[in-house]
């Protein structure tokens, strides 16, 4: 390939989109109204008829994987099928089959999506919680604000012994425990329900399928109910944006107690009659190894990471041709969520490609959340530009709604939840006078003269805070301009200053790096980006690189890879208040004015 190919020049390899389309409309007082006109088909209508769709047209094909040695565990959609009807029939048999949920506490694997779509063809909803609730010196008061959101009727573990202390707490006293491996006495196998008779769906598209929970940085998290109609809805979305008819293979580590993990890649996965390779790494410098050695052996199709991930990635693309050549021999599509990518590790990664294949590989985002199921718009065309969000996917409308100088993000589809369990009073407060479910987040147009080009992110409303002198600070524009004017010398960054006279950062160091390494780095990006002016609410005044990275037991990072500025802010408050002290002690870097 042409070393000299520069990625601005190389043409994008097809991804396979459908037509981007999209309907305007301008209503008075600066009111925007979008929507795409086109429709789509879901043929399912259950998210358990999907698996019995494959396993019919497809039924050798492999849908799910899972390592199991050097080697890869598999299991076919025809197989999945005749496991998921007898584990269907042990949970009748076990009797607890009904309207409250299964609690799921496990990690991605065959066994936990088998068990679950098993629950869910019997009305049955599942709950997987994160993994964090329940292993060992977890904050057990996370798990109990689950189970009084959730009021489960049994708890699934794929491993009794590394769950231990979150079964060994009051709040699961007395369930039933169905166990995969190392069941304590008392405990049900997961054999002794893969014995029983099978039992064939029963699930209607109005059924509540699964509760998801939210993250639960502003309070308490609340349970989100999806139906199998809305699931299979948004999965069913997706697809209409693509004019592809190959099924997809993905390496993906999202967990599926989140939507991302759960609907956008698993589900979607079924629906498209592809394959998913389970990826138990993850996007740090001591789990990330996992990663590299999957798709060191699979080609994906498609590849979503969150950006802590991707920065990695790049690292290692860079640095080792082979895995750049394996990784790029058939990739389509590159996406990125949980938060913003930095335009500096896009670019590198395309740089990769270019040189590598010869073309950039479209890479994008989508937009929305648990309760939009989660995607409510996407970008759905050739895209090399982070931050965008994209327009709305069919069947979906967007409303925004002037607000505080942005525009507030309003979204109303047949994804859309209905509403949190057992909470009418919050559900009601979640959608506005028209029906839109409000998300709290802020949106603009690329080119506020043709809205075709897209949106991107403008911030998270509730994140968001005013100086003492009243400048209004828009964290996430600061925090993905900081970040990526330092580069890959850190990880992530919590913006601090609410009340306060200006704008501090709290910043998580790359752990591959000499300290001395990472402050020279944060030094020089910090003045440069404080140079370019383009700081939403200022420059950044005051900077401390913190000893260690973010506690994922904690919640200051979600398992999906996001900080919780507001719960980081609170768990760090002593370095907050070091961050802004007068005289700056030594370790806090201060930047002229």
């Amino acid at each position: 390939m042409d070393a000299e190919l520069q990625p601005a020049t190389a043409p994008f390899r097809d991804p396979r989109y459908a037509p981007r389309r999209l309907s305007v409309e301008r209503r008075a007082g600066g009111e925007i109204r979008l929507s795409h006109p086109g429709g789509f088909d879901d043929p399912f209508g259950t998210m358990t008829a999907a698996l019995e769709h494959w396993a019919g047209a497809a039924p050798d094909r492999v849908w799910l994987a899972e390592r199991s040695g050097e080697g890869w565990r598999t299991v076919t959609f025809a197989e999945a099928l005749q496991r998921m009807q007898a584990l269907a029939g042990g949970l009748r048999e076990l009797g607890v089959v009904g309207a409250r949920p299964l609690l799921i506490l496990s990690g991605n694997s065959i066994d936990h999506a088998l068990i679950k779509y098993a629950a869910m063809s019997q009305g049955m909803p599942a709950a997987p919680v994160s993994p964090q609730y329940g292993l060992a010196g977890a904050n057990l008061g996370r798990l109990a604000h689950a189970c009084a959101a959730l009021h489960p009727v049994c708890v699934y573990t794929d491993d009794a012994a590394l769950f231990a202390e979150g079964l060994a707490a009051e709040v699961v006293a007395g369930l039933p425990v169905i166990a995969a491996r190392n069941g304590r006495p008392g405990d049900v196998s997961l054999e002794r329900l893969l014995r029983a008779k099978a039992q064939p769906a029963t699930a209607r598209p109005e059924d509540h399928a699964k509760y998801l929970l939210t993250s639960g940085s502003t309070g308490h998290p609340k349970a989100v109910i999806m139906t199998h109609a809305g699931t299979s809805a948004n999965s069913a979305q997706i697809t209409a944006c693509f004019e592809d008819p190959d099924p997809p293979v993905m390496v993906n580590s999202a967990p599926w107690s989140h939507s991302l993990g759960a609907n956008s890649i698993l589900h979607n996965t079924l629906h498209r009659g592809g394959t998913l390779y389970i990826d138990w790494g993850q996007p740090t410098a001591a789990r990330f190894g996992e990663t590299l050695r999957n798709l060191r052996e699979i080609s994906p199709t498609y590849q979503n990471m969150v950006p802590a991930g991707w920065m990695l990635f790049a690292d290692e693309l860079e640095a080792d041709e082979a895995l750049a050549r394996r990784f790029f021999e058939r990739v389509r599509l590159l996406q990125y969520g949980g938060a913003a990518l930095a335009q500096a590790t896009a670019d590198r990664i395309q740089a990769v490609a270019a040189r590598t294949v010869g073309e950039r590989i479209s890479f994008s985002s989508g937009y929305g959340s648990t309760e939009t199921g989660p995607l409510a718009t996407n970008v759905h065309w050739p895209n090399a530009r982070m931050g965008m969000i994209g327009l709305p996917v069919p069947g979906t409308q967007v409303r925004l709604v002037p607000m505080a100088g942005k525009l507030d993000f309003r979204v109303k589809g047949p994804q859309v939840t209905p509403g949190y369990l057992g909470r009418p009073d919050l559900s009601a407060k979640a959608f506005d006078d028209e029906g839109f479910y409000v998300l709290g987040d802020a949106a603009r147009f690329v080119d506020p003269d043709d809205p075709a080009q897209g949106m991107v992110f403008d911030g998270r409303l509730s994140e968001n805070f005013k100086l003492a002198s009243g400048t209004f600070v828009g964290v996430g524009d600061l925090r993905i301009g900081a970040v990526g004017a330092i580069g890959g010398a850190v990880t992530d960054a919590v913006v601090c200053g609410e009340n306060r006279e200006a704008v501090g950062l709290l910043l998580y160091p790359n752990p591959r790096l000499p300290r001395a390494e990472v402050e020279a780095a944060v030094r020089a990006g910090l003045s440069a980006f404080n140079g370019q002016g383009q700081g939403s609410g200022g420059v950044v005044a005051r900077a401390i690189v913190l000893p260690d990275g973010p506690d994922p037991m904690s919640g200051e990072i979600t398992d999906k890879g996001y900080i919780s500025q507001t719960l980081a802010r609170t768990r760090r408050a002593a370095f907050v208040e070091r961050l802004f002290a007068d005289p700056a002690s030594s370790d806090v870097m201060v930047f002229a004015p």
